[in-house]
């Protein structure tokens, strides 16, 4: 008999990003594993963006359990849609440019919704899911977050109901990069604190992305903690030919921190002293890029050799993967995004498209790119290696021989990663 597992995510198709494919590829292969998942998601939620294209990845098998959830992002939308987009899709402006209307949203974002602004979902979704939980004969309850007040509903429904839960954590808590722009007064950040240190002590497993955030937990619980990455799923694509021109692809977000502007001005460099460069090079930018990212590139690299396309389907997002000459894989630089492992990596590794990654030192990133082979990876302050590095691909795109060479990469694949989740299952 297949044992049931209750999975409760907030993100799920039609939303799009790594934080909906993460789940809804651990459950297509959970059944292959004698696991029946059942999923809990909100009826109406307010998604930052939408990827229709997902909707027919959900697995048949899988059973969809939805209940209306009340959002404050629905009432601030009122005051301004737009800012209340731009905070929830996580791209927040710097300080000085933030309008009142932004900076009062993130005052009561941070200080009146803890930990996060889908908090009214947990009453109602503990009193719906305990009789789920009796009447399926649930052994195990799975909690993903962000946002981190679903891993309230399973601390409540532990405690009611003494199941098996497990805390996944697609990212940290209280060291998560945008935590300290949300205005928090210290009342608030103790509680965060307090609401975090419940959660780690008292789930029966926890799941982190990377070892830095693994070990950042091992000080805060004695619970058992695992790594399960993000991953990457065999994808049926056409066959796809590279770009004529040397095209540096970066696919997601671009905050405003994460803005390296030591790449943006070898690139104009190389721009001015090479002409062959100049005519070839293009700088494509998918998904949503802040405003004071797109000021600084702008500053170093003319219009002509820049497109911006904006958010696309994830099927779109592979077919650039594989199109794109080099793929840029950009964090900010900080010690507390040294544990961010961005989900495209590992669609980047698989995508035979070299990868040139611009990060914090001892990240997790820089460490996955090495053993991988998978392409070259530089600090805020690598100037000279970068800008020679950048030559060498061109001249190797000249010579048609520009190439990715991966090693070591069936351990990311979602089926193997789904048999770790599996056996904590």
């Amino acid at each position: 008999m297949q044992k049931k597992a209750l999975i409760i995510t907030y993100y799920w198709p039609p939303g799009g990003g790594p934080g909906v494919q993460r789940w809804l590829k651990f459950v297509k292969y959970l059944p292959d594993y004698d696991i029946h998942p059942v999923v809990y998601i909100p009826e109406n939620p307010s998604y930052p963006m939408l990827d229709e294209s997902l909707i027919t990845e959900i697995p048949e098998k899988a059973t969809i359990l939805k209940r209306p959830i009340k959002e404050p992002y629905k009432f601030a939308e009122f005051l301004s849609k737009k800012s209340t987009k731009t905070i929830s899709s996580g791209v927040i402006p710097q300080k000085k440019k933030q309008s009142l209307v932004q900076r009062i949203m993130l005052y009561i974002r941070g200080n009146y919704f803890l930990p996060d602004a889908r908090i009214a979902w947990v009453k109602p979704s503990v009193s719906y899911l305990s009789e789920i939980i009796k009447n399926e004969h649930i052994e195990t309850v799975i909690t993903t977050g962000p946002p981190h007040s679903l891993h309230l509903i399973g601390m409540q429904l532990k405690s009611q109901l003494h199941i098996k839960w497990i805390a996944d954590f697609r990212d940290p808590w209280t060291t998560i990069g945008y935590h300290k722009e949300l205005k928090l007064t210290s009342s608030a950040a103790k509680k965060h604190e307090h609401m975090e240190k419940q959660v780690l002590t008292t789930a029966d497993y926890i799941i982190v992305t990377s070892e830095n955030t693994k070990q950042e937990f091992a000080k805060k619980s004695n619970q058992p903690i695992q790594v399960i990455t993000n991953g990457y799923d065999h994808m049926p694509l056409s066959k796809t030919t590279k770009d004529q021109r040397f095209s540096l692809a970066h696919i997601g977000s671009l905050l405003s921190e994460r803005n390296p502007e030591v790449l943006w001005k070898v690139l104009g460099e190389l721009i001015k002293e090479n002409t062959d460069f100049e005519h070839d090079f293009v700088l494509r930018l998918i998904g949503v890029v802040s405003k004071d990212v797109l000021n600084v590139i702008h500053r170093y690299i003319p219009s002509g050799n820049i497109e911006i396309l904006g958010y696309v389907s994830h099927k779109e997002a592979l077919r650039y993967q594989r199109q794109s000459q080099i793929l840029l894989l950009i964090e900010i630089d900080s010690e507390e995004t040294k544990a961010i492992i961005p989900g495209k990596l590992f669609e980047y590794m698989v995508a035979e498209t070299p990868i040139i990654s611009v990060g914090p030192r001892d990240s997790d990133v820089e460490r996955i790119i090495k053993s991988t082979n998978t392409g070259r990876y530089f600090y805020y302050d690598s100037e000279t290696e970068l800008k020679e590095h950048l030559l060498s691909c061109f001249m190797e795109f000249k010579t048609s021989t520009l190439s990715s060479y991966p090693i070591g990469l069936q351990q990311y694949s979602r089926k193997a990663l789904t048999r770790k989740l599996a056996d904590l299952i």
